[in-house]
């Protein structure tokens, strides 16, 4: 069985949103792995890593699973018609539709969580809502076949819940285990629920400049949305 798989690739994403569950989709039996743009030319990612798209996003014609990553290049995609009409174009054929992180926020300024549960980054998880989302505080969140993934790290259990999807829960703790996904982290601060407060106000300060653009653009997306 092929499994046709889609990643949407665009300048300054976060590569982790990306990587992530293309290391777990990459080793999914039958799994042909796209990273799709605009054109073929090297992208780079927020902190300088150089990607290589292999397939035009006019050029795809079908997938079993589409999956936007999120990133600060997110704030463009949101206006970006070629983009958003090319989601628009491909969702209906697949059987999962998905993203992780911000990338939640592009598929909802493309109509394409209008009225279901999702996630996002937390720290602009609110703004589903302006799209007539419902944000759920969740590290995977399932509505239909729509699947998203909150913030970065939360990749690689979003990409193991759509292994288990697909191919069953075996397959997918094979793959948890060939890559030794076994999280232990030095400090409990990942979370908003779970770090300290002076901690969460500090980090929620020094990213507000830049958390209230991204409201800004996705304000104007949901209005445009209509």
């Amino acid at each position: 069985m092929t499994i046709r798989i889609g990643l949407l690739l665009f300048p300054d994403l976060t590569q982790l949103d990306l990587t992530g569950p293309l290391e777990v989709f990459s080793r999914m039996p039958g799994a042909e792995v796209s990273l799709l743009w605009k054109t073929l030319e090297p992208v780079r990612s927020d902190r300088g890593l150089g990607l290589l798209p292999d397939m035009r996003l006019a050029d795809c014609e079908a997938l079993d699973i589409l999956c936007v990553p999120g990133g600060p290049g997110q704030i463009a995609l949101m206006e970006d018609a070629e983009v958003l009409g090319a989601l628009r174009r491909l969702a209906p054929g697949c059987r999962l539709v998905t993203s992780v992180c911000t990338g939640s926020l592009v598929l909802a300024a493309a109509g394409l969580l209008t009225g279901r549960r999702a996630t996002c980054h937390w720290s602009s998880l609110d703004q589903l809502a302006l799209f007539g989302a419902e944000p759920v505080a969740e590290r995977v969140v399932r509505d239909g076949n729509r699947i998203t993934g909150a913030g970065v790290t939360s990749g690689i259990d979003f990409a193991l819940a759509v292994a288990a999807e697909v191919l069953g829960e075996e397959a997918a703790r094979e793959i948890q285990l060939q890559i030794e996904y076994d999280p232990a982290p030095p400090f409990d601060s990942g979370a908003p629920r779970t770090a300290a407060p002076e901690l969460l106000a500090r980090v929620t300060e020094r990213i507000a400049p830049f958390i209230a653009r991204r409201r800004a653009a996705s304000e104007a997306a949901a209005a445009r949305l209509g």
